[in-house]
């Protein structure tokens, strides 16, 4: 793209047009002599950090494709007055903006959503990490939402290439108070394990409702890691989950709440490698959805077996695992929503 197509597309950049900051970069809404709604992203500065994290997340971007990331159409050229990069515009916010942000309202984020909405965002870790690609920016605000709330994973203007040969790579700490592995934070020593912890503190955020920090809150669970370490440890966990998702009166939730929540604390490890995988957390969270789905339909067969008078006279139900499968697919099949 050219300078000046991106610059009549926003409108010269006019400050209405905002809709955000991501990493390094003030991001505007704006729409192409093609018809396309896009969001540029412009950078805060050209110096030669600023310019290599541009190209870092072009490259990165350019050759990744999962229907929950989100999708770069292109750029400006680094020797382009400003350096600019065009994305697919996603019209529903972030996370954040929906668990408690200016979209928040309880009626939206309802439990399955939000189990989904963790499924999707693992997935995407997890295809990263499998490219031997670390995020780096794991956090609500970067996860953005499409107007089915489907999942994609936004920001990667901190991320790095994680070379295949080693272990960890070794760098200044960066990323956003609240998410910041405290590993990497004092050995310097960045891994897939860093995003685990970030995305530990995604899934708290989700069964809360609560900001990663809040200052407001009393010193102790000022972070909502610490916060959620020690309700779980305490068992006290009905005092950190929203109120609205039906802790207290639907043990459908109840039971899932609380596996997610023994899943996060896993993730929330201090120590590295007492975290699991981001595979063995998309798997685990995917079966905390399937195990559900089991129990919801034993509850069914229970009542069959209750009208047991009525099968004697009526063609037998589908298979229960028959039903299970076909609900499974449905829920966890993620369209891509670029079309």
């Amino acid at each position: 793209f050219s300078y000046t197509e991106l610059e009549e597309a926003t409108d010269n950049f006019d400050p209405s047009r905002e809709i955000g900051d991501g990493g390094f970069g003030t991001v505007y809404y704006g729409k192409l002599h093609d018809g396309r709604i896009v969001a540029v992203k412009r950078l805060y500065e050209n110096n030669f950090k600023r310019v290599e994290q541009f190209m870092n997340e072009v490259e990165i971007l350019t050759r990744l494709r999962h229907q929950n990331l989100v999708i770069l159409f292109g750029c400006t050229s680094k020797r382009s007055r400003e350096l600019l990069l065009v994305y697919e515009y996603i019209p529903n916010g972030t996370v954040a903006d929906h668990l408690h942000g200016k979209r928040a309202n309880s009626g939206l984020l309802s439990w399955p959503v939000r189990l989904s909405i963790a499924i999707e965002t693992a997935d995407a870790l997890a295809y990263l990490h499998a490219s031997d690609i670390i995020h780096r920016d794991v956090k609500t605000n970067n996860i953005l939402l499409d107007n089915d709330f489907r999942v994609k994973v936004a920001d990667f203007g901190l991320s790095r290439l994680f070379p295949t040969d080693a272990t960890h790579v070794s760098t200044a700490p960066q990323g956003t108070p609240g998410y910041v592995d405290p590993e990497y934070y004092q050995c310097y020593q960045l891994t897939d394990k860093s995003d685990v912890y970030s995305f530990g503190v995604v899934l708290v955020e989700l069964i809360s409702s609560k900001q990663a920090v809040d200052t407001n809150r009393h010193r102790h669970d000022i972070n909502l890691s610490n916060m959620a370490v020690n309700k779980i440890q305490n068992h006290t966990l009905h005092e950190l989950v929203d109120p609205c998702l039906g802790f207290e009166t639907n043990s459908s939730v109840r039971r899932m709440t609380t596996l997610v929540a023994e899943l996060a604390f896993r993730c929330l490890q201090q120590e590295k490698d007492m975290r699991p995988s981001m595979k063995e957390v998309l798997d685990a969270l995917k079966g905390i959805k399937n195990e559900e789905l089991s129990v919801q339909k034993a509850d069914v067969v229970d009542i069959m077996d209750d009208e047991v008078g009525l099968l004697k006279v009526n063609p037998p139900p589908m298979s229960p695992d028959s039903v299970v499968a076909e609900k499974w697919v449905s829920c966890s099949t993620t369209p891509n929503s670029s079309g």
